[in-house]
């Protein structure tokens, strides 16, 4: 019986791998080639590549090859190339629970450092999956759309506002699709278990007609150009960097409590290359590394306290790295979580 269950659990999440394979960019090495690195990672391209500038400025010698994928479709693609020849040598995902998921089924290599040992005991797991950097969950609306006097400020205040008078928001309110998207999955997994209303704010967000999107950018996208007036349960230094560059944008943390999901890295025990690979993760995890991480890639660094700290309006709630978030990855958990949403959110007439 056990053995039928692990292969209904992997028909599951082998179901898109043989998607399209995602955003591909090589690095050459800025001197002789003497070293190659692959990463698979759900970082824009754009945005990554800042960091791995800096990695060959140290090492010249080191060729990167990064290919830029959602996290299901990297959890999935590498479970089915992993003994092929593009088989990554680093995995690095906001999808924290399929990143804890390759951990727990014997996927991942171990790796102990200096750097490593000064990463948080919430954000690693088994001295084989880590945190790099942290990402504050965030609403995220455009600030020519939704006066200022009408912005939530928690999810009661969403919640009020999607039920308003005249439904300000119909049609103009957007979140992931969890079913596309792992983030999102994740997100509102966690939701469900912390937050009271959330039930009731997912009904109202299927009242309003929500757009669902798989991919952050996207959301970003529509309520840069106003399709959109409100984004909910989006990762916040992508709205962040837009608002830098001059997008009519504004973030709320929300105060009754603002998730935080880990960016993690994991060394897959296939890689080819996994000294290049322990030598990539510890120059992440570095003074330099999370300094580039912070004002590079605008990515929150994982070691300046254990994020827990700080201003206490902030109210974070970080998700911790390890078995508790294999709970919704169980088959018929996800199932009867799926069937609930879409009831709620994508057929709310027939609730």
């Amino acid at each position: 019986m056990k053995r039928l269950f692990a292969v209904i659990a992997v028909a599951m999440f082998a179901l898109p791998a043989l998607a399209a394979p995602g955003d591909v960019q090589r690095f050459p090495a800025r001197g002789t080639a003497t070293e190659q690195l692959r990463i698979s990672g759900t970082t824009d391209s754009e945005v990554f590549a800042v960091v791995i500038a800096d990695y060959q400025h140290l090492h010249p010698g080191t060729e990167v090859v990064y290919e830029d994928i959602v996290a299901q479709d990297l959890y999935t693609r590498y479970l089915h190339d992993r003994q092929g020849p593009a088989s990554p040598d680093l995995l690095i995902s906001s999808g924290m629970d399929l990143q804890a998921k390759l951990v727990n089924d014997g996927h991942a290599l171990p790796h102990r450092s200096l750097q490593t040992e000064a990463v948080p005991a919430w954000a690693k797991w088994r001295n084989e999956a880590f945190g790099i950097s942290y990402e504050p969950v965030a609403m995220v609306y455009n600030t020519r759309a939704l006066p200022a006097a009408k912005v939530p400020h928690t999810r009661r205040q969403l919640l009020d506002l999607l039920r308003a008078e005249g439904a300000p928001l119909r049609g103009k309110v957007g979140t992931y699709d969890i079913e596309r998207s792992s983030v999102g999955y994740l997100l509102a997994t966690q939701d469900a278990q912390r937050g009271s209303i959330a039930g009731a704010l997912l009904g109202a967000l299927g009242d309003n007609g929500v757009v669902r999107e798989e991919r952050t950018g996207v959301l970003l996208d529509k309520v840069s150009k106003g399709e959109l007036s409100l984004v909910y349960n989006v990762l916040g230094s992508y709205a962040q960097a837009r608002i830098d560059a001059g997008a009519p944008l504004g973030i709320i943390e929300p105060e009754d409590y603002t998730l935080v999901v880990l960016r993690t890295a994991v060394i897959p025990r296939t890689s080819t290359h996994p000294a290049e690979a322990k030598r990539f993760l510890d120059y992440l995890l570095s003074p330099r590394g999370q300094q580039v991480l912070s004002r590079e890639a605008r990515l929150m660094p994982i070691i300046r306290g254990d994020g827990r700290d700080g201003d206490p309006a902030r109210n974070l709630r970080p998700i911790q790295l390890g078995p508790g978030l294999l709970v919704y990855l169980d088959a018929l958990k996800r199932r009867q979580f799926l069937d609930v949403w879409r009831s709620s959110v994508v057929e709310p007439g027939k609730k």
